[in-house]
């Protein structure tokens, strides 16, 4: 008998119980922070693509049109497979021109319902001749 309450008392096997237990939990932290990672440059792709859209749907003879075009042209160069499924809305009056950029960012977690969202905006007065009296010429 006290052979066998030497092995239930030993320490045989407990690095493999604990690997198993610690190696999916660290995978998981590692996981989760790719994920985010991703998301933070979703958010950075999105708002440069609204910067650039803004600049050029802002100019005198610019259209919304004009920023929409420059906005998608932005994403295909930079996150076509970061942020998929985007949306570009452009809106431009005669003081104001704004653009905003949203998409879905992409999964590294396969974790059902887990939809993560980047966006960005950029908003300006748009360009307009005036005289230096502040009308129009």
């Amino acid at each position: 008998m006290t052979a066998f309450r030497r092995r239930l008392r030993s320490d045989r096997g407990a690095a493999s119980t604990q690997l198993v237990l610690i190696v999916p939990a660290l995978l998981l932290i590692a996981l989760l922070v790719v994920q985010f990672a991703l998301v933070w440059h979703a958010r950075h792709i999105a708002q440069y693509a609204a910067q650039r859209a803004l600049a050029a749907a802002r100019v005198e003879d610019g259209t919304a049109a004009d920023g929409r075009t420059q906005a998608r042209r932005s994403l295909a160069a930079l996150g076509s497979r970061v942020l998929t499924a985007p949306s570009v809305t452009a809106e431009r009056t005669a003081a104001r021109t704004t653009v905003r950029v949203d998409g879905t960012v992409i999964r590294v977690l396969p974790v059902p319902g887990l939809v993560l969202h980047a966006s960005g905006t950029a908003s300006g007065p748009t360009e307009r001749i005036t005289t230096p009296g502040g009308g129009q010429p």
